[in-house]
């Protein structure tokens, strides 16, 4: 057992075995002695030529934005429990995910199918939704940074890495991040931004599905000199996603997608061609068939204004796994299908946000979408995983049991076997 493994930092988180390495440190296996659990521990390695200033600047900043991402109470960025100073260098103490990275999955398996990449990509921008919300960068994001839990998605090392932009910093020389993922503007000397943290998960997007990241060469040097002077090369495996891909590596930080355009792009792929939708009806339209119907439907004595009313509602009609309740039937009265069917989701209020999709090789989504009120989906299928992002908002039945209205902000998971 060589000293590091018999090391107890902070008289309570023993290093049981290593994880692994990279270039910024060590990640250990450990155990939270005081509350008697598994925790991931990360030992920061300094370069070994910083001055003394400069390891006091370091410390400082790895114990403020460790404390920052602390904060980020969200399904997809892994917790930091805690930051101590032992044997004169920095440890993250983490939340433990018995989960392999998307580095290796691609490593083992190879490129993933546009759905499954699309279902990573929606939970990152999530991800970097919370944290850049709350002033966070990342300046790291990479497929090696990325946990595969099941369904969940989960982004690590957050505003833990040394690309922290501060000069006295990359004065010595280092190069801060990976030249592979990172974006032009910071690899040319600009500070990192949300935007550069956009760019970034465009390339680990792009090599979930092409296997390699857009501009990855045989070193560092050529690496930079691709991404300086080539353009950026269109992705052959990405079928709806290429619009999300392209827009994300747009070299030029003011073009580049946003978040929300980002989210909207995404969602269209997710949604697929809209053929199957009814197409909409021109106004003027709309409102002579209302006079119409309405002056027919009175001659015969039948309520004008629901007929009107149910027109009028916008979006697609139900699928053949979908249904919608009416609206008088409120949150007390199951909808239909709710004994025979695996899942159904109903929307209490409008932030009933839902993911729905069959496990596999290939996972295959039902659905992606933030239901209206009083609107249902129902799932027949054998086997399902689900996301309700806030429980509060949605009513769920499994295999024809309600399951307990949920707290406001509350995520939960349901992983379905139909019986």
């Amino acid at each position: 057992m060589s000293q590091s493994e018999r090391l107890v930092l902070a008289t309570r988180y023993r290093l049981v075995s290593e994880i692994g390495q990279g270039a910024n440190g060590t990640v250990w296996r450990g155990h939270d002695e005081l509350l008697d659990r598994s925790v991931a521990i990360k030992e920061l390695r300094l370069p070994e030529d910083l001055s003394e200033d400069d390891r006091v600047v370091f410390y400082r900043r790895t114990l403020r934005e460790a404390r920052a991402p602390a904060q980020l109470r969200t399904h997809s960025i892994v917790e930091v429990y805690d930051v101590v100073i032992e044997q004169g260098r920095p440890w993250i103490v983490m939340e433990m995910i018995e989960a392999p990275s998307l580095e290796h999955l691609l490593e083992r398996s190879g490129p993933l199918p546009p759905e499954r990449v699309a279902h990573i990509g929606r939970a990152l921008l999530d991800a970097l939704n919370t944290a850049h919300k709350a002033g966070i960068v990342h300046r790291d994001l990479k497929p090696s940074n990325v946990l595969l839990d099941g369904d969940r998605v989960v982004l690590t090392d957050f505003g833990l890495a040394f690309s922290s932009g501060s000069a006295s910093l990359t004065k010595t020389g280092h190069f801060m991040g990976s030249p592979a993922y990172v974006a032009p503007e910071v690899a040319a000397g600009e500070k990192a931004t949300p935007r550069s943290d956009l760019w970034s998960l465009g390339a680990t997007l792009f090599a979930a599905l092409e296997g390699h990241p857009p501009f990855e060469r045989d070193n560092v040097m050529a690496t930079l000199s691709a991404l300086a002077n080539e353009s950026t090369p269109a992705p052959q495996n990405a079928g709806a996603l290429a619009p999300v891909i392209t827009g994300l590596l747009e070299k030029n930080p003011t073009r580049r997608l946003s978040h929300a355009r980002a989210v909207d792009r995404l969602e269209r792929a997710l949604a697929g061609p809209r053929s199957g939708r009814r197409p909409a009806t021109p106004r003027y339209r709309l409102m002579a068939v209302i006079a119409l119907i309405g002056a027919t439907v009175a001659s015969c004595g039948i309520g004008a204004t629901a007929l009107i009313v149910g027109m009028m509602k916008e979006g697609p009609g139900p699928s053949p796994t979908a249904t919608t309740s009416s609206p008088a039937t409120g949150s007390a009265q199951a909808p239909p299908g709710v004994k025979t069917s695996t899942l159904v989701v109903r929307a209490r209020t409008d932030a009933c946000k839902i993911f729905v999709s069959v496990p596999g090789d290939a996972i295959t989504v039902l659905s992606d979408e933030t239901l209206r009120k009083n609107d249902a989906r129902q799932y027949d299928q054998q086997r399902i995983n689900a996301v309700i992002y806030d429980a509060s908002a949605c009513d769920v039945w499994v295999n024809g049991e309600q399951k307990p209205v949920g707290q406001p902000g509350e995520r939960k998971n349901y992983t379905l076997n139909k019986e």
